[in-house]
């Protein structure tokens, strides 16, 4: 299967545009990034539409638009980002030295860093609505979570932060994003340590629970 294929089995739009910063609502719509969208006017599932610009495509099309690269480059981009396995046969059967890609312009690594920003501020507050809501105290007395009162002291702060990069101009998101780098960084580092140990968790919860083998 060749990159194309395996890319486009493998990821929707949708999860493209969540993981390079793009903020959907429940309904599937986002504000389109190629025109000026004061309201999400863009459906993103599978493929996506605009129906306000008409730009229509699928998952590649999509992150080559967004990016300002070709679709080949953008589809290996994806295949790496999202860990997808392809094979990539030269046509004369041997391999060929990749070439290098050019280096990025300052432009580039600014939007870089302010995709990768709001991708880990915008993961750490669906962890921060999901502490709020699910280890509240049920009563009065009863002792409150650590995570729980993390939520309650970090969620307006970063509604914030996310409202910055989605709808400020560009002396404050560069602000923000020199100021927050490394608290962003810190925070990606420890949400996979909080999914990890998650998971250890039900694993352990679900081989105490599995019946055990007949005799």
């Amino acid at each position: 299967m060749n990159v194309f294929e395996a890319v486009k089995q493998a990821v929707t739009t949708r999860q493209a545009a969540e993981h390079y910063g793009i903020r959907v609502n429940r309904n599937g719509m986002c504000a389109c990034p190629f025109h000026n969208d004061k309201t999400p006017s863009m459906k993103v599932d599978r493929r996506f539409h605009c129906f306000g610009c008409q730009a229509d495509g699928d998952v590649i099309d999509f992150v080559s638009r967004l990016t300002g690269i070709g679709t080949r480059k953008a589809a290996v981009m994806l295949a790496q980002d999202f860990s997808i396995p392809y094979e990539d046969r030269a046509p004369t059967g041997r391999s060929r030295p990749r070439p290098k890609a050019p280096p990025e312009t300052p432009e580039q690594q600014f939007r870089r860093m302010e995709r990768y920003a709001f991708r880990v501020l915008s993961d750490y507050y669906h962890f921060l609505r999901r502490w709020e809501k699910d280890l509240a105290p049920q009563t009065p007395e009863e002792t409150w979570n650590p995570l729980f009162t993390e939520a309650l002291q970090n969620k307006a702060k970063v509604e914030y932060l996310l409202d910055t990069l989605l709808f400020s101009g560009m002396e404050e998101r560069a602000s923000l994003i020199t100021e927050y780098g490394k608290e962003v960084k810190r925070l990606e580092r420890r949400m996979a340590e909080l999914t990890a140990e998650d998971k250890a968790g039900r694993d352990r919860s679900h081989r105490r629970s599995a019946p055990a083998p007949k005799r």
